[in-house]
């Protein structure tokens, strides 16, 4: 019979982790004042086991022998040993296993993350340990939460703000975002839908009713495109939004809906058309590209000045910025920097742009500066990969390990969900759930950006449903749409993707117009306006219903994770309280699936109450049973004409 049971998954386990006393199965991640006991099965002929222990730091090797009791082997490690002085560090380390017959590894295969024995030459094969120091201070207040993205040109518009010089406005709000350059083939951007800050606040009570504890809002300050990350003034708020003052009232209406506020923080790279760099010569001040004498100057590379500089991937229109010149980060974190000025605004924290260009030390430089503002405040990283071993420019980040990043957005978990809904790709969900929520720290995974799409992807409902979407020219792709059958089937993907986002360890964010059934394909094309008048009213329920279960269920807060069984059609994982749990099933197939359980249980999104729960068709189930109950998903089976 089709399905799993979970005495039956978790006895498959060979390695189990406790920390002070508590089961930590499945962690990676620990504090440094940690001592973690580790205990692994073994073969029947086994003679001895050792634990092997190499820093990834230091190149620095552990061979620590294990104890047998009970036909298990185990050893405690404090990870300050392991840390040699150091405050973090990171590990890998396998199991050699010592039988009659040989010595084995306990390993993973990296294929699907699962545990074996065999032979590993590298780490390739090996499990992952990261050594962290907690934050005294962590976001506890996203924990739990919900965050909204707004791309602010195209919420919603109160209508009371003049447009800058070079702004083409566009009033239709059907008409979806065009792909225009210029003779010298740079992307334009300058087609406005006047969405504003105070249009923003209108909309409070609105995005109050999806559950939202937390608004991200793409960059606000004085710049001449609608994008905004070619900022030209970080110390003013882009007057097409409102200014200063709009930002100030938003930040207070958010924040009597309890409602947080996020700012985006592009410090990577300004605009060329700034008063820093100043090439068109738009500004009063000498930027520059116009002199070597330039208070700017140093902030920027150039090769043959003032025409070849360094610049963020090539694009013209932001120079990359030196940021480790003292005179920019004095301008950044000084007393009357930029990033205090806007701290006392209110603001909650700060969504930090391409985080994995910016050294380490500038991240704790700005982490300091605004916990100092902020105990509390969130600092996220914009990052694509694993943050716990992402290596970039040749030098691995140290982001989550304490004093840079509280933690980031979650791409791969996104990418992850997205091929295993529209191809059944289970391994790769495996392995990247393994990963993710295995590798971060507790505090992290609480804190993830867990996205289904942003301002830089395609459409979660495009995702889903047009498969040709990468194979067209973007000249195409602004009056593309899909089919009304790919818009069906993708719309039945969506809730199971839903489902998912608003289940995991971290706090889903909501890219504006999703929950309304905007569709549209990669940069710009995904940037349309908000269809107010004409959403998706079944989808917005949905979001609305998964709002309001997160803030009747505490477990999101900081509930853990299981990942109890996952194949091509079935994927099923745990949320652990103190004494309750919440069982997630997610049902891709044709096939109508069973949850049974010895007693009494509560699907959540329905209602219902029974000791077995039908799961239908490409459908989902969130039960809740007191914690280590056993229970079992199984697919119902056609006897002599009737299901059973």
């Amino acid at each position: 019979m089709a399905g799993f049971s979970r005495a039956g998954a978790e006895s498959r386990l060979l390695e189990h982790k406790y920390v002070n006393g508590r089961r930590a199965t499945g962690r990676g991640a620990f504090e440094r004042s940690d001592a973690v006991e580790f205990r692994i099965g073994v073969p029947e002929s086994t003679v001895g086991a050792e634990m092997l222990i190499v820093s990834d730091d230091t190149g620095e090797r552990f061979r620590l022998p294990m104890s047998e009791s009970g036909g298990e082997y185990s050893v405690s490690v404090p990870m300050e040993t392991l840390c040699a002085g150091a405050s973090s560090g990171l590990f890998y380390y396998k199991y050699r296993v010592y039988t009659g017959f040989g010595a084995f590894d306990l390993m993973r295969r990296e294929h699907d993350f699962s545990e074996c024995y065999g032979n590993a030459d590298s780490k390739r094969g090996d499990f992952q340990l990261l050594v962290y120091e907690r934050r005294k201070c962590p976001p506890e207040w996203l924990y739990g939460g919900v965050m909204y993205q707004i791309f602010p040109d195209r919420f919603f518009s109160a209508g009371s703000c003049p447009a800058k010089d070079g702004a083409v406005l566009c009033r239709d709000r059907e008409t979806f975002p065009s792909y225009f350059r210029d003779r010298l083939e740079n992307e334009k951007n300058n087609v406005f839908y006047g969405g504003d800050l105070a249009g923003i606040a209108e909309k409070l009570d609105y995005l109050a009713s999806l559950g939202v504890t937390c608004l991200y809002l793409n960059p606000i300050f004085e710049s001449p495109s609608n994008h905004r990350y070619d900022t030209a003034d970080y110390l003013h708020v882009d007057r097409m939004l409102g200014g200063d003052e709009a930002l100030l009232s938003l930040v207070r209406a958010a924040s009597e809906r309890g409602i947080s506020v996020l700012l985006d923080g592009v410090f990577n790279h300004t605009g060329s058309d700034s008063i820093y760099f100043n090439a068109k010569g738009t500004y009063a001040s000498v930027g520059a590209a116009q002199s070597k004498e330039s208070p700017y100057y140093p902030w920027y590379t150039f090769e043959h000045y003032p025409d070849r500089y360094d610049a963020w991937w090539g694009v013209k229109t932001l120079p990359r910025v030196n940021s480790d010149e003292p005179s920019y980060r004095e301008f950044l974190f000084g007393e009357n920097g930029v990033v205090r000025r806007y701290m006392k605004f209110g603001i909650a924290g700060w969504r930090i742009d391409v985080a994995d260009e910016l050294s380490d030390d500038f991240l704790t430089q700005l982490s300091n500066v605004v916990t100092e503002e902020k105990p509390d405040a969130a600092i996220l990283g914009e990052v694509w990969e694993d943050a716990t071993d992402k290596i970039s420019y040749g030098v691995r980040k140290k982001y989550l390990r304490g004093g840079e990043l509280d933690s980031v957005m979650n791409y791969p978990v996104r990418r992850a969900v997205i091929e295993y809904l529209t191809v059944g790709d289970y391994m790769s969900l495996r392995r990247t759930l393994t990963t993710v929520y295995g590798h971060y720290p507790p505090e992290a995974a609480n804190a993830l950006m867990n996205i289904l799409g942003t301002h830089d992807t395609e459409r979660i409902l495009t995702a889903l449903g047009d498969e040709r979407a990468g194979e067209l020219p973007y000249s195409a792709l602004s009056e593309h749409r899909m089919t009304k059958e790919q818009r069906e089937h993708a719309g039945t993907l969506l809730r199971l993707a839903v489902c998912v986002q608003m289940t995991l360890p971290g706090v889903p964010c909501i890219l504006y117009g999703d929950e309304a059934g905007l569709e549209g394909y990669i940069d710009p094309f995904c940037r349309a306006p908000f269809p107010w008048g004409d959403e998706d009213m079944e989808i917005t329920a949905l979001y609305r219903a998964f709002g309001k279960l997160r803030r009747e269920e505490s477990i999101f807060r900081c509930g853990g994770f299981v990942l109890s069984y996952v194949d091509s059609e079935i994927l099923c994982f745990e949320r652990h309280g103190e004494r309750e749990m919440l069982a997630v099933t997610v049902n891709r197939s044709r096939e109508t699936y069973e949850f049974h359980a010895p007693l009494a249980v509560s699907e959540l999104m329905t209602g219902t109450c029974a000791q077995t729960i039908e799961i239908a068709p490409e459908s989902f189930a969130v039960v809740k049973l007191p914690k280590d109950t056993d229970y079992g998903v199984f697919v119902k089976i056609e006897r002599d004409g009737k299901k059973t």
